[in-house]
């Protein structure tokens, strides 16, 4: 081949790859903010709009709720990918801003009439994360006609300080969310959208969010469906039962000893996001891990010219009927504790004592039927063994149990007797190459999918990873699934053979889930004698 022709086909195969690496600006789109383009995907599969600011906060209102979106003339350029709110990272490092309230918005570039959206709501135990486009990136879901919205909130005491007084109600990351859905509902039409046809859907934190927002009147209206993966607002992580104790040993962290709200507001306000996220509150010897998350939401006092996100207990208002009555998906991983029960060191391990580590949402009549429980429950999870490394696959068993399988499984139960609309249950046990977090954690030797490990069958990493071609077949019939649930309110309106069996909604009389594995089928919902066990307690 002469060198000239070598030459010219190498230029053309480096200018391919450089156009991938040049943005390509969309055309201006009009929202409630003002003009704004996003970026065309380098496959032109569809067009990404980064970081557009729903709502805005900063320094001076802190504690309080998101105040309105930002305006601007001229076209805001919606490049910005990297926002993330105030949020501690490692062991003592904090990263991100408090001017943070952004989403991301990903449509399909070849879009036909309005689209089923589906809007994410990140997890991290409320403490951290965000709606990074390098973890959830849009490509699985929305080949399959849908648009995908992502967003941040703020987390950890920014979002979650409750001090009962109008300087710091509470629960000011909801309400961001609540901001965030209430711009998608308004603007979601010029993406190409059906602000009618809105699914939420969340994992771990973000689902027990999602259950939060079935329950709040601040959510009504703004949404259709919701799928709730691997977490619920009646997970004992997830809701503070004494918010002044919590801030009161947390100022004490940082030599305040004060109890009155507003001098530790006072405090609070004057401290930089770096101090206020760097000081921890140390867990109580003999706990497990997730006591760790001390920030999260809260059940409100009523304060006159503040809108209350939460009342009463979401437990109290489902048994009630005081929700709002949309199609559910919920579901858990079938073997949640392994990535709890990996954060755990020799020392916590050791001194693991399921007396002090019962869920905090427990009350007991005596402390002789406390002894007693916690007693029954070791013999269950250990038999004879003692606590130690060598039996950290029966102590995680304890804690996804605990903090997870059995809130989720619990929930669908009481939403079944409370509500007409359809619930589809599933339990994932899926074991395949991205499983990521079971193999972060050292679990790759054990079956099983543990927290978290749906989420890279959902979403695509920004790293394009040579094992994940093999797993097409399972990221194609999550995807299929999750995207139907949105279309339809059905995640199996026909059968293929991708999907041969119709996934049953749940019965009160007989309660099944859809087993998520390389075959599906139906299994029961209360499938082992550890949950029934918990049913009781």
């Amino acid at each position: 081949m002469p060198v000239l022709q070598r030459h010219g086909k190498w230029m053309i195969l480096w200018s391919l790859w450089a156009a991938q690496l040049m943005r390509q600006p969309s055309a201006p789109v009009k929202v409630s903010n003002g003009l704004l383009r996003g970026v065309l995907a380098p496959d032109g599969s569809h067009i990404a709009y980064y970081g557009i600011p729903y709502a805005t906060t900063d320094s001076r209102n802190r504690f309080q709720g998101p105040k309105p979106e930002p305006k601007w003339d001229g076209i805001f350029d919606a490049y910005n990918e990297n926002i993330r709110c105030s949020q501690r990272f490692g062991s003592n490092k904090v990263i991100g801003r408090e001017d943070c309230l952004t989403l991301n918005v990903y449509t399909p570039n070849n879009k036909n009439g309005p689209l089923p959206v589906m809007v994410f709501i990140h997890g991290g135990g409320f403490r951290d994360g965000s709606g990074s486009p390098y973890l959830y990136g849009p490509e699985y879901l929305i080949k399959h006609g849908v648009i995908l919205v992502t967003f941040n909130y703020r987390v950890e005491i920014l979002g979650f300080l409750c001090l009962g007084i109008k300087e710091a109600p509470g629960n000011v990351g909801l309400k961001d969310q609540v901001a965030a859905m209430r711009w998608i509902k308004k603007n979601i039409r010029v993406f190409g959208g059906d602000p009618d046809n809105i699914t939420i859907f969340g994992e771990s934190a973000g689902a027990a969010a999602v259950v939060y927002h079935l329950v709040s009147p601040m959510s009504k209206g703004l949404f259709n469906k919701a799928i709730m993966q691997s977490g619920s607002a009646m997970s004992p992580w997830s809701l503070q039962f004494e918010p002044l104790k919590i801030a009161r040993l947390h100022a004490e962290q940082m030599g305040y000893r004060i109890t009155n709200p507003h001098e530790i507001y006072n405090v609070y306000l004057n401290k930089t996001p770096q101090v206020l996220l760097q000081t921890r509150v140390p867990r109580t010897k003999g706990d497990i891990v997730l006591s760790e998350n001390i920030f999260v939401p809260c059940i409100e006092e009523e304060i006159p010219g503040i809108e209350p996100f939460l009342t009463d207990a979401p437990y109290n208002l489902i048994i009630k009927g005081h929700y709002h009555k949309v199609p559910v998906i919920i579901g858990h991983n079938n073997a949640e504790g392994y990535m709890f029960a990996g954060k755990e060191n020799a020392s916590t391990i050791s001194n693991i004592d399921f007396y002090q580590a019962l869920p905090r949402d427990l009350v007991f009549p005596s402390e002789k039927e406390k002894v007693q429980i916690a007693n029954t429950l070791r013999k269950l999870y250990l038999g004879d063994k003692k606590i130690s490394r060598d039996t950290i696959i029966e102590i995680a068993k304890y804690e996804g149990d605990s903090s997870i399988t059995f809130p989720s499984i619990t929930t669908a139960d009481l939403l079944s007797k409370t509500m007409n609309e359809p619930i589809y249950a599933y339990k994932m046990s899926y074991d395949g190459l991205l499983n990521f977090v079971k193999l972060l954690y050292g679990f790759s030797k054990y079956p099983g999918a543990t927290h978290a490990d749906e989420l890279f069958y959902m979403f695509k990493l920004r790293v394009t990873l040579v094992f994940t071609f093999p797993e097409m077949e399972f990221i194609n019939k999550l995807t299929t699934l999750w995207t139907n649930f949105a279309k339809y309110g059905d995640p199996t309106p026909t059968t293929s053979d991708l999907i041969p069996i119709k996934w049953e909604r749940l019965k009160k009389d007989d309660p099944k889930a859809m087993e998520l594995n390389k075959k599906l089928k139906m299994v029961p919902l209360w499938y082992e004698d550890t949950l029934k066990y918990w049913d009781g307690v």
